[in-house]
């Protein structure tokens, strides 16, 4: 019954106009009939909870059947949501006030919030600072996010009304990353992202890899960057790196730096210090941890109670085309 809302839920939403370019770009892919391609979109969405998104993304019409079956499409992510985390725990994650302050243990940077905080203290805390982060309580993606320079904060007063203005009312220290993680690309905070699930025999790595800005100073995937596989086993990159347009990179275009074997530095006291974190909010068992690396070890950025299910089976994650649903469903059979 669950799919079948989900299915009718995204009929009701859908982009006709995309889905019908979605089947024509198939056509132009493998020379199959555009209504054929269309009809196989369709059934991806009522047999495996696949839009059109989805089944470009993960290239679906390359794929039979069994290999569908292993991927973890927006639909079964949203089903592993809705079983796993605690929907009254949401706001913990969904706003940046409330997760700072929970989660303080890890974050490892001062930080402040305007909205209680006059413009004098704000000069005070700002002052001797050359670089800070500005964001939004309440967004995701990176979307809103400020790098502020030493000429932004020459005036503490004009920059305090801006923010207040702009609803950037979380301020950060900036993250100095580690110099390993700056010889991948140093124009942004490249971040790990680990998917915790939190089992009935503790917290599992169900998923782990890097992300890398090109170009801008966030390395979303949604916003422009890149991501490569980790494995947990090594603490290396396993797979060349893709984007959110399909591209692959076997070495960063802006540095040159190779992807494959790079070691990530703290990668394991990562992996401990989210394990820890994970039974903080244990009725959220389902978490997407960023974490940056500095020269001392790893730091917590922020985390996802809906963690993003495109990034698990980027094409280079997938080279068998089997995908991570196998994984996340060992771990959830381990979830009374």
């Amino acid at each position: 019954m669950g799919r079948l809302k989900y299915v009718f839920s995204r009929l009701r939403e859908l982009h006709y106009d995309k889905m019908l370019e979605a089947a024509k770009a198939v056509h132009r892919e493998t020379g199959k009939g555009t209504a054929l391609a269309l009809a196989d979109i369709v059934q991806c969405g009522f047999k495996y909870n696949a839009g059109y998104t989805d089944y470009m993304l993960f290239e679906f019409f390359k794929l039979t059947d069994s290999q569908r079956a292993t991927y973890i499409t927006r639909g079964i992510n949203n089903a592993y949501v809705a079983r796993l985390n605690d929907k009254a725990y949401w706001h913990l994650f969904e706003n940046k006030i409330e997760f700072n302050r929970l989660f303080s243990d890890y974050m490892k940077r001062d930080w402040c919030y305007l909205a209680e905080m006059g413009q004098n203290d704000f000069a005070v805390w700002a002052a001797g600072r050359d670089k800070l982060i500005a964001k939004p309580v309440d967004e995701t993606c990176g979307r809103g996010i400020a790098l502020l320079t030493e000429a932004d904060m020459a005036s503490p007063t004009s920059l305090y009304h801006k923010l207040i203005e702009g609803n950037q009312l979380l301020v950060e220290q900036y993250v100095v990353q580690h110099s390993e993680m700056s010889r991948l690309y140093a124009g942004s905070v490249n971040t790990i992202r680990l998917v915790t699930m939190l089992t009935d025999e503790g917290p599992e790595i169900v998923f782990s890899c890097i992300r890398v800005g090109n170009g801008k100073y966030v390395d979303n995937l949604n916003s422009g960057g890149m991501s490569a596989m980790v494995d947990v086993a090594t603490g290396k990159i396993s797979h060349p790196a893709a984007d959110k347009d399909g591209i692959i990179y076997e070495r960063h275009p802006a540095t040159g730096a190779a992807f494959v074997d790079f070691e990530i530095p703290h990668y394991f006291e990562a992996i401990e210090m989210v394990k820890k974190a994970a039974y903080v909010v244990p009725q959220v068992r389902l978490i997407g941890w960023d974490v940056a690396i500095d020269k001392d070890g790893p730091l917590l950025i922020e985390a996802n109670h809906f963690p993003g299910h495109d990034i698990y089976q980027l094409k280079p994650n997938v080279p068998d085309g089997i995908g991570f649903k196998p994984v996340f469903d060992a771990a959830i059979a381990k979830c009374k």
